[in-house]
């Protein structure tokens, strides 16, 4: 592994770190889903730098995206929901 595929791993290792202390430490709900949001794309990076482009796509569309479109998705509902009580 060359210097510059480390430093980029690191980089995305502390990324993925700081999204999920984020997400954890969160008072704002759309924040956290937004951090883990984060922490799934950095995982796609990494896996880019890992020389794995199937499981980077494949994590990049349901970790990253999908996800996070269903868990806005649900909220959205939930408050509609509390809305009309």
């Amino acid at each position: 592994m060359s210097t510059l595929t480390l430093l980029m791993a690191v980089l995305a290792l502390a990324a993925m770190l700081g999204g999920a202390a984020v997400a954890v430490a969160s008072k704002s709900t759309p924040v956290a889903i937004l951090a883990a949001g984060l922490v799934s794309l950095m995982a796609s990076v990494l896996f880019v730098l890992l020389a794995a482009p199937d499981v980077a796509m494949t994590e990049a569309a349901i970790g990253s995206g999908l996800t996070t479109f269903l868990f806005f998705f649900v909220l959205g509902r939930v408050k509609e929901e509390q809305d009309d009580d």
